[in-house]
């Protein structure tokens, strides 16, 4: 009888510590040894030349979600499922969103019935909480963090969806109090509202002017405004697409401070600029997200942000609104204003390839870096790890077996999403995932996704340790008990 039912042979293991030669044995879906010549293997999968990373956790991404406009995005959990396979992911975190007057548990009851059969690999779910009402807080989310739905949004803009910062400060104490994790869409409402009037008013209204509303400054205001927020809570929170040089800073500055803040960024700011937004007739319209690509210029700040650490997650925000389509950008017609164009860019397949050439293939980041930034770190900080995230000894075998040295031109006509286009047309890469693993079963084998839909698992999420507060009150004073706490 065959000691495993599958050995990856020959290939460079890559974790987020370190890199080995070495073979990969698997049995029941998970990694079962790691050794020089392992036998024993009912299947096999030759890899020399090749290298054996974990498979990707895409920590945000929006699939099977009505937005906060009430369009439709085009993939549900098959074809975004099959797309982050196909693309080297094997987990997804994608957003069970409440409106206002909604029950929490209601939303998430129905959104777990939309993967199911549907989802080609494992899924978490992130909530989205927008009405943090005495029954959400007080009983609805505690109880839902206790079922494995550990990490949550919150937003500062958007009229369906912001909170205000008494609001906010409640959600920041429910988690503190129950250990969970708060990602937080940092722009200030009040000033994107302005300025969205006033060009309006002017007759600016083209696609080009969402950068334009969406103004930096909104950004590192709010950026600065929710990290203040937690620290008066003292508990930790993860800032979720940061895109401007100076919310990077805020970040930096807080973490130099010894504050627990994480930072998140996507393929949109290293990769499109303002400039996309302004391309002729609607076309600009593919690139409308927020917060917004900013100038060319501040793409090498982000890179130095994710040099440095500073910021420690690379998602997709992958938000499929299809171009040509009444449930897309042409939501309100082929010349809509800036504002009612439904926000987001497709990214899920393309994430880790276009880092990774642009990164690692460069010698911006390594490949520990590159490891830990789109696999290890999200596993850890939403409550995944070591189940996911890594390549070790009783994880899931969820393994992208790449080819370093792959030359890929990206089309549309490639991906296997359900968009009509990507805002990455025509972008060279090289390295590409040429096998993908989902608890040691292959989903996508460098041609063709492979996979039934439904095999996919729902991930409970274990309370993050990044998520524990440190103990810190400003002034020493405790606001969930009123005591005052000795400061060191």
């Amino acid at each position: 009888m065959a000691e495993f039912d599958l050995v990856i042979r020959g290939g460079t293991v890559v974790t987020a510590a370190d890199s080995s030669r070495c073979d990969v044995g698997i049995k029941d879906g998970r990694v079962a040894a790691l050794g020089a010549s392992l036998d024993g293997g009912r299947e096999t999968i030759e890899a020399a030349g090749k290298l054996v990373l974990p498979g990707g956790v895409d920590a945000h991404c929006h699939i099977a979600q009505r937005g906060s406009k009430g369009t439709e995005t085009a993939d549900g959990f098959r074809t975004g499922s099959i797309s982050a396979a196909c693309g080297g992911t094997t987990t997804i975190i994608p957003f069970a969103a409440q409106y206002k007057g909604q029950s929490l548990r209601a939303v998430v009851e129905a959104y777990r019935k939309r993967a199911e059969g549907e989802a080609v690999i494992d899924y978490a779910i992130h909530l989205i909480i927008s009405d943090p009402s005495e029954q959400v807080l007080g009983q609805e989310l505690p109880a839902l963090i206790r079922d494995g739905y550990t990490s949550f949004k919150v937003y500062m803009t958007y009229d369906e969806l912001k909170l205000d910062d008494s609001q906010m400060l409640a959600v920041l104490a429910t988690a503190r109090r129950e250990g969970a994790m708060v990602m937080i869409h940092a722009e200030n409402h009040d000033v994107i509202a302005w300025l969205t009037e006033r060009l309006s008013a002017a007759g600016h209204t083209a696609p080009k002017f969402h950068g334009v509303a969406h103004a930096a400054p909104a950004e590192r205001e709010a950026t600065l405004r929710a990290i203040t927020l937690a620290e008066i809570v003292d508990v930790p929170v993860l800032i979720v697409h940061v895109s401007w040089r100076e919310a990077i800073d805020a970040i930096r500055d807080a973490q130099a401070a010894g504050l627990r803040v994480f930072g998140e960024t996507c393929p949109q700011y290293l990769f499109l600029s303002a400039d996309d937004m302004d391309r002729p007739g609607f076309e600009g319209a593919k690139y409308v997200c927020s917060p917004p690509p900013r100038d060319k210029a501040n793409q090498d700040f982000v890179w130095r942000g994710i040099q440095s650490g500073v910021l420690s997650v690379f998602s997709s925000d992958h938000a499929p609104y299809r171009y040509d389509d009444p449930e897309g950008k042409k939501a309100k017609g082929e010349n809509a204003p800036f504002h009612t164009i439904p926000n987001g860019v497709p990214g899920l397949e393309v994430r880790l390839p276009m880092l990774f050439s642009a990164g690692v293939r460069t010698g911006r980041i390594t490949l520990q870096q590159f490891v830990a930034i789109t696999a290890t770190n999200p596993a850890r900080i939403y409550g995944l790890n070591p189940r996911k995230g890594t390549i070790a000894v009783g994880s899931d075998a969820d393994i992208a077996v790449w080819d370093p040295d792959k030359e890929v031109t990206v089309t549309h006509g490639m991906l296997h999403d359900a968009m009509d286009y990507t805002p990455y047309e025509g972008h060279k890469v090289t390295g590409w995932p040429v096998v993908t693993l989902s608890r040691g079963e292959v989903v996508w084998d460098g041609q063709e996704p492979r996979g039934a839909p439904g095999r996919g698992r729902f991930l409970p999420c274990d309370l993050p340790e990044p998520a524990r507060p440190q103990g810190r009150f400003v002034s020493g004073f405790d606001p969930a008990s009123g005591a005052f706490v000795p400061q060191a």
